[in-house]
């Protein structure tokens, strides 16, 4: 899926301001993962997270926590801080794994 792509009821949502209404699908890239939900409700305030959360159903499939990737640290072996040239070729795994 494409970054920053929400598609709502299947369609692509052309712009930030699409109106959407109780029972519309959204699907979003969030991560490596795809989440697709349902809205059961639209708030009338900006409130706590908790109550945000009975506004919608979460429709995708829950993943296991021993699947989700973690960058690996090669250069750290439980030995201190890192030296300037293990912060590099650290600093660069991460980037490639940001790719």
């Amino acid at each position: 899926m494409q970054a920053g792509a929400v598609r709502v009821n299947g369609s692509v949502a052309q712009k930030r301001a699409t109106l959407v209404v109780v029972g519309d699908v959204l699907t979003f890239a969030m991560g490596d993962d795809v989440r697709v939900i349902q809205i059961e409700g639209i708030g009338t305030r900006r409130g706590p997270a908790p109550e945000a959360q009975t506004l919608y159903t979460d429709l995708s499939p829950p993943v296991p926590r021993s699947e989700k990737k973690q960058p690996e640290n090669p250069a750290f072996e439980g030995k201190g801080r890192p030296s300037k040239r293990d912060r590099r070729v650290l600093d660069l795994s991460r980037a490639r794994h940001l790719e």
